[in-house]
């Protein structure tokens, strides 16, 4: 039987552009565990050959089943939405499932990356530094749920590992930043601002950003680290082919720009003028606003990574003229 990849939540965003791009990865064949439902999932892979399909249910039989053949489990699945309210389901999806991969993986042997996040930093007032040491997790305050959940996997993880327990081969946590690109479409509300804006940036309509409501900030300059997502596809290959590598590492562009930075660019690479509108942030999201996110990359870098992060002109002059002003804007 020919080896393979399992990739949860492989119809998703950063998931489906994973699964495209781990393809023939040491002869591997990919198998996708996610749920298309009814809505519009599917295209995220309807350019890439999948060796098999599995519901996220039915993957502990799966992984049983092929046990020996799983190359690497890599686990991007998760309810990712910052909004959401269900705590009991995200525990369930993002905490149990999770330490469920991580035994599997532990007891067979076989590699485990999976999708943290930086929202486990909360606010950022203990910084953005991707520090493994069970007293320096200790310290961060996610401002939600799903941060909660992404954080509360690490530090279990962290500790077990401290403690000597069982573990897979290599493991490492990705602390994804804003992730922006391709195949983000089904998120509705969750997409990047790139992605939401494109169709009325294109026609050169105006744009709505939040005011700042704090006066160190101007309008429409509150800070984030946009990453684009072939950078967070380079950075899981990478890892693949490093297996001595493990630990938790942010993966941002390691530098902080504006929303209006972001906006300007989306305009000139839909060749057209900016036409920007500040509107007040609804104030039940103004207590659990990010301000400012950095990706301090040294932790990955001092591990040899040394890949370059795609600028953020860069970035979003490829998604918008390679994939949103396209017929077929799926990768």
């Amino acid at each position: 039987m020919t080896d393979i990849i399992i990739v949860t939540g492989g119809a998703g965003f950063i998931g489906s552009n994973i699964a495209a791009a781990l393809h023939g990865w040491n002869d591997c064949e990919i198998v996708v565990c996610d749920r298309l439902r009814s809505g519009q999932k599917w295209r995220n892979l309807a350019k890439h050959l999948v060796a098999d399909f599995v519901a996220p249910a039915e993957l502990p039989a799966f992984l049983d089943r092929t046990a020996g053949t799983v190359r690497a489990v890599v686990h991007m699945g998760a309810i990712s939405a910052t909004t959401a309210t269900d705590v009991d389901l995200i525990v369930d999806t993002n905490i149990k499932f999770s330490a469920h991969l991580w035994e599997w993986c532990a007891a067979g042997g076989v590699p485990l990356i999976y999708a943290s996040s930086a929202a486990t930093y909360g606010d950022g007032a203990r910084g953005f530094v991707d520090d493994n040491d069970p007293a320096a997790l200790a310290e961060l305050r996610p401002l939600n749920a799903y941060g909660w959940s992404k954080h509360a996997f690490d530090r279990r993880i962290v500790d077990l590992v401290r403690r000597g327990r069982p573990r897979p081969p290599q493991w490492v946590g990705l602390k994804f930043f804003n992730v922006y690109g391709p195949n983000e479409y089904h998120k509705g509300d969750m997409m990047s601002v790139v992605a939401k804006n494109h169709a009325a940036a294109a026609v050169g309509d105006t744009v709505r950003l939040f005011k700042s409501h704090r006066p160190d900030y101007a309008h429409g300059g509150q800070l984030r680290d946009f990453v684009y997502v072939r950078d967070c596809v380079s950075v899981v290959r990478w890892f693949l082919d490093h297996p001595e590598a493990s630990g938790i590492f942010n993966v941002g562009s390691g530098e902080a720009r504006s929303f209006r930075d972001l906006i300007e660019a989306l305009y000139r690479a839909a060749g057209r003028e900016p036409s920007i509108e500040y509107v007040d942030m609804p104030e039940v999201l103004r207590d659990r606003y990010q301000y400012y996110t950095q990706a301090d990359l040294g932790c990955l870098r001092a591990i040899g990574y040394d890949q370059p992060m795609t600028p953020l002109e860069e970035g979003v002059t490829d998604y918008v003229q390679s994939f949103l002003s396209q017929p077929d804007p799926y990768r």
